[in-house]
């Protein structure tokens, strides 16, 4: 399970404490990625809703309490992550995305 793990990963980012993990659902046109904190397996973020377009953000426990600001920090920094290097960003207009979660 580990080595499947590791395959999803798409990489990460850090703020001025921990670093996150962004790992996808699947390798092949996963519908959600989670975000989690540090070696843990502690989520702070899943979002789904991918290929269909309807984005939704679902905060872990603690998470869920942070200020609107920083859940847009983390949001963006996670999108960006998920998608390097892929396509999608070359093709894309400029938006800023938002889940409503």
């Amino acid at each position: 399970m580990a080595a499947d793990r590791t395959e999803l990963v798409r990489g990460s980012f850090r703020d001025n404490y921990r670093t996150y993990t962004v790992r996808a659902s699947s390798a092949h046109a996963p519908d959600s990625f989670q975000v989690i904190a540090g070696g843990r397996d502690d989520i702070v973020l899943i979002i789904t809703g991918l290929n269909s377009g309807d984005l939704k953000a679902t905060w872990g426990q603690y998470w869920a309490r942070l200020k609107p600001q920083d859940k847009i920090w983390l949001e963006e920094q996670a999108f960006r992550v998920f998608y390097r290097g892929r396509r999608i960003l070359d093709t894309a207009p400029a938006s800023t995305r938002f889940c409503n979660g």
